[in-house]
């Protein structure tokens, strides 16, 4: 069961890539995401973003990220909503409003 459960979150976060238009999401690259995921684990985080992660920050859509912030399918790819959503201003960049 567990199995299929990540297999069904696998299979519709490729679609969101797809309906995104991009490699990654929300103009952040494949690479800019694994850049900042240190800092936004759950387990053992790292406490400072890396430039590498503001650089792609700084070029993503934050209001287009801020609408995967109450996904159930961050805790498959082991991402804390809290320490995501934190993530800006570590980077001294302004979040959305909405967000």
């Amino acid at each position: 069961m567990e199995m299929k459960l990540q297999a069904l979150a696998m299979a519709v976060v490729a679609l969101l890539l797809v309906a995104d238009g991009v490699h990654g999401i929300c103009n952040m690259s494949d690479d800019g995401l694994m850049a900042c995921k240190p800092c936004i684990t759950i387990n053992k985080p790292v406490d400072k973003p890396t430039d590498a992660c503001c650089s792609a920050l700084a070029k993503a859509d934050l209001q287009c990220l801020c609408r995967y912030k109450n996904s159930g399918l961050l805790q498959y790819f082991e991402i804390d909503p809290d320490r995501a959503m934190q993530l800006p201003a570590k980077c001294n960049l302004t979040p959305p409003t909405q967000c």
